[in-house]
């Protein structure tokens, strides 16, 4: 659990139930991160370092899935 905390901090601000904290970290994720990968997937088309930007936006797609993930179960409360 200390693992996950260090790299996902926000989703465990959301207390079990709390509709308001739930929904502020899904938008938290879903629009900063999407424009981050935006960004990123707009710079991959750079010739010379766009596969540096190809992989940052496929990590950040995978960061805001597991970010997503994690505020679901810990609002319904399984973590």
């Amino acid at each position: 659990m200390p693992f996950l905390k260090n790299f996902w901090p926000t989703p465990f601000k959301i207390k079990k139930g709390n509709l308001a904290s739930f929904l502020i970290q899904l938008v938290i994720f879903l629009v900063i991160t999407a424009l981050l990968g935006w960004l990123a997937g707009l710079l991959a088309k750079i010739a010379i370092i766009g596969w540096i930007f190809g992989i940052l936006a496929s990590l950040l797609g995978v960061y805001n899935v597991i970010g997503i993930v994690l505020c679901v179960l810990r609002f319904v409360g399984v973590v």
